[in-house]
C-alpha cells in the first residue's frame, strides 16, 4: 500500500490482512490521537479494515505557542 504522509512524503507499506487504519498510522510512527487517515481525501475510523491502495496520514497535533485555552481562559 502507498501511504503519503503529509509533510514527510510517500511510503511504501506491507500490510497483514485484518489491519486497521489505526495499525497504518502506528506503522509511520504515530498514534491514534495525534493523526487522521484519509482515503480519497475523507476521514475513516482508526478501527476499520484497511480496503484501499493508497492513503493519506494526516498529523493533527503539531506544537504550537503553549496559549491554548476557550471562553475567558483563553490568552493570546
Amino acid at each position: 500500500m502507498t501511504v503519503d504522509v503529509v509533510g514527510k512524503g510517500e511510503r511504501e507499506l506491507e500490510i497483514d490482512a485484518g489491519a486497521t487504519y489505526g495499525d497504518v498510522v502506528r506503522s509511520v510512527g504515530y498514534n491514534t490521537q495525534e493523526a487522521a487517515v484519509l482515503v480519497d481525501g475523507t476521514p475513516v475510523p482508526e478501527d476499520a479494515t484497511v480496503d484501499a491502495d493508497r492513503v493519506t496520514v494526516l498529523r493533527l497535533i503539531k506544537g504550537g505557542n503553549g496559549n491554548v485555552g476557550f471562553g475567558d481562559d483563553c490568552r493570546a
